[in-house]
Parts: C-alpha cells; structure tokens; sequence
C-alpha cells in the first residue's frame, strides 16, 4: 500500500490535549510541516506565552520558551538579537496578541523585527472560561457579554492584519481559515512563505488564522465549523494584506 501521510517529524507522538475539533491541532501540524519541509526544525525555537498557545509544548519537537501573558514578541525579538542564526516564531491567541499583548505585537512589527508572529483568532478566550476577547464578533455572547458584544460599550472586534499592515516596517502580513482543507493548504503555504522570507532576512511576517473554540462556543466540532463560514469569515477577510512590504 502506497503511503500518502506521515507525521512529521517536527511533531513527537502523543495525545493530543486540545478539545475535540479544536483547530489548535491544524495549526500545531501545519507549523511543524514547515519547519521540516524547509529543514529547519533543529534551528528553530518557538515562543508561546498564556492561553491554549501553551499546551504546544508537548507537541513540536523544538526548543520552544515560554514568555509572561502577551510578551511573546518582546521574547521573540531577544532571542533574534541575540542568535540571529535561529529561526523565531511566536504563537500566540487573540486574548494575548491583541488584548495584554497589543503594545508588544505593535512595536515588534514596527520596527520590522525578523521573526513570524501567528496570531490564532477563536474570537474567545480559551483556556481561561470563555471571556469576550477584542475579536469577538459584535453580537456574539460570551461569559463576559452574555448579552452580546455591544459596539458602544465594548466596542468593534479588533481586525490585527489591516491594523499592523498600515505599518511600514512589515514584510508579510496574510489572514487565513482552517475550517475548511482549501483554507487550511493556503494557511500552510503562507506560513512556509513567512518562514522563508525569515530565512532570507525580510522582516517581521505575520499571519493570523481563523479557528474556533467547540467547547466556549457551545457548538459540536461540526457545527463550530459551520458557525465560522456563516459568521467569522464574512467579518475578517482572508488574503494577503501586505507582501514584499507593499500594501495588496
């Protein structure tokens, strides 16, 4: 019998600790995809603050540090400073980028640091019992906006790849879903783009990847998936919004 998959060696052999239908795991796989496909696992190191983003540790075969509740870039930029011969990358949730981690993820882009932030949007906090985050979606119920986001009190979800591609430092800036195997092939190719362009010593790339949360969503897997076409993607396009350090 012909084989057409492997694991990649970039992620060790155990069970996973994410909710069932979780997309956390389609990230994790196609991060490690990457790092080996452009054989890179043994230089790269991994930053992973607070927030669902921790459990990564057990998974990708890599030296990876853990940073303090949104610090993930600050953590990152040492470490290129320091060994520029390593590859970086930070992964990091909505609640953590765009919320305590926002001034971090800010100025790391700013001023153009060579490393790749990937931002996973769930639109809720995770780990911590299903808070509004700032990319919640107006409308959308939450522990803490059990009616529903209001715009004039919580105001708008936050969009991070058009807010971060009206810097002029960064070199590549994309948004992608993994709800479905088309989205999820185009995450990865960007993904494998941003590392490359590290590799080349471009810049500051980040791209940001539309998941969901079955469990604080109170959906099935199924039906988390289908929540998404309906609701996340009509309110944060996917595409490149910056390529090269030009605006698409």
């Amino acid at each position: 019998m012909e084989k057409v998959y492997a694991r990649s060696a970039c992620i060790q052999n155990r069970p996973s600790a994410y909710c069932p239908g979780c997309l956390h795991g389609v990230a994790s796989r196609i991060i490690a995809e990457s790092l080996d496909e452009l054989g890179v696992r043994e230089d790269a190191i991994g930053v992973m603050p607070v927030g669902c983003a921790t459990l990564s540790y057990g998974y990708w075969a890599i030296d990876s540090i853990h940073a303090a509740h949104g610090r993930a870039p600050a953590v990152g930029t040492g470490i290129r400073r320091c060994a520029p011969e390593r590859v970086v990358f930070t992964y990091q949730g909505d609640g953590d980028c765009a919320a305590i981690g926002t001034s971090e993820i800010i100025h790391c882009a700013n001023r153009g640091e060579n490393l790749l932030s990937v931002f996973i949007n769930n639109s809720i906090y995770g780990m911590t019992g299903g808070q509004m985050a700032p990319t919640t979606l107006t409308g959308m119920k939450a522990t803490t906006s059990p009616l529903g986001r209001n715009p004039k009190e919580e105001g708008y979800p936050m969009m991070m790849c058009e807010l971060l591609s009206q810097l002029e430092a960064p070199y590549y800036i994309a948004r992608f879903a993994l709800n479905s195997v088309a989205g999820v092939t185009k995450a990865k190719a960007g993904i494998k783009k941003a590392f490359q362009y590290q590799l080349e010593g471009k810049g500051f790339c980040f791209v940001e990847l539309l998941s969901n949360c079955p469990t604080n969503w109170g959906l099935s897997p199924l039906a988390s998936l289908e929540w998404m076409e309906q609701n996340t993607l009509p309110v944060f396009p996917q595409g490149v919004f910056k390529d090269g350090g030009v605006r698409v």
